[in-house]
């Protein structure tokens, strides 16, 4: 599905709930691993405001991610994330049991992804979104990419683009400055 910024605009307006995959969007996709094997991974501040804003107006944001690492369950509970899903490479039934507990459909949901694991929830919610620097059949599921690679403020760009579209931005930067 090509990139078609009207239909993406109308598809955003729908948006209850913005679902993200972990590792290539919340981070570089990288893995700083020590030598007793422990796992740390790089967020973008720019990132983790843009949830709370999103938060703060009512965009609910979710998180499902194919590995399980203490390091991101940390960011999670930091970013007060009560729908993370970690340990899951097959995620539509996870984003499945996430609609069904808000009382959603999946036209109110948005899913920004990067590899081949987000395929299939890029498929069932209403506004599929990539990453600029997915895998290109990710890239030609999404409605929006952003132009920042993941965890280099895209998901922040997602959450702008969302909150634009539903005329609250304002009221977003508005929280944060009140």
């Amino acid at each position: 599905m090509p990139v078609d910024a009207s239909l993406a605009a109308s598809r955003a307006r729908e948006v209850k709930l913005l679902v993200l995959d972990v590792d290539g969007v919340m981070t570089d996709g990288g893995l700083y691993i020590d030598a007793q094997g422990g796992i740390a991974k790089r967020f973008n501040v720019h990132d983790g405001l843009g949830i709370k804003a999103a938060q703060a107006v009512g965009l609910d944001v979710a998180v499902i991610s194919g590995l399980d690492s203490p390091a991101v369950a940390a960011r999670m509970a930091e970013l007060d994330i009560a729908e993370y899903h970690p340990g899951h490479l097959r995620k539509v039934a996870v984003l499945e049991g996430i609609l069904k507990r808000q009382g959603l459909g999946p036209q109110q949901a948005a899913y920004l992804g990067d590899d081949w694991v987000d395929a299939g929830p890029m498929e069932l919610v209403g506004l599929p979104m990539a990453v600029a620097d997915a895998q290109p059949e990710i890239l030609d599921l999404a409605l929006w990419v952003s132009r920042r690679g993941g965890g280099q403020g895209a998901v922040r760009e997602a959450v702008r683009f969302i909150l634009a579209t539903q005329g609250r931005l304002e009221a977003a930067y508005q929280w944060f400055l009140g």
